[in-house]
């Protein structure tokens, strides 16, 4: 007898978004691994903050999280 297939966690949107309380979904800016030299103090701050996504993206977002919501 075959066992049914599990619902997976794709491990690669784990690791690049968070779920917040109320299901929105976070995602880290672009921009902050090399070439900082050339950018302001103010810029280097603004990257380290995290962006929510877009509520077109998110939506295939929390489909590979399936156990966040």
């Amino acid at each position: 007898m075959r066992r049914p297939r599990s619902i997976k966690t794709r491990k690669a949107v784990t690791k690049r978004f968070k779920l917040t309380a109320r299901g929105k979904v976070l995602r880290p800016r672009a921009g902050k691994r090399h070439l900082l030299a050339s950018k302001t103090p103010k810029q280097r701050r603004a990257l380290g903050t995290a962006q929510v996504v877009h509520e077109t993206d998110a939506y295939r977002i929390t489909q590979n999280l399936p156990f966040g919501q």
